[in-house]
């Protein structure tokens, strides 16, 4: 199943920022700065993906509902989204 460009567009983005958080936790290492505030920023990159997943799964459900043709079944959407559990 391939998932509609426009309703992917808002996840592309939220992993976009997520990359850029995800590189400022390294640059925070490689940097020495503390770590409550490492911790933090990579509390926000672990949401920001889940998020994300979140995201996919759900507009995943929604057009294989919609779809005649697809291949997904509710087993399979349940085993994706207990993947993200």
């Amino acid at each position: 199943m391939q998932l509609d460009t426009q309703e992917v567009t808002p996840i592309i983005n939220r992993l976009k920022r997520a990359q850029g958080q995800l590189a400022a936790v390294t640059r925070m290492l490689e940097g020495g700065s503390d770590c409550k505030d490492i911790v933090t920023q990579l509390a926000a990159v672990s949401k920001a993906l889940d998020r994300a997943g979140f995201a996919i799964i759900a507009t995943g459900l929604e057009q294989c509902l919609l779809s005649e043709d697809s291949t997904m079944n509710k087993k399979d959407m349940e085993k994706l989204f207990l993947s993200l559990a």
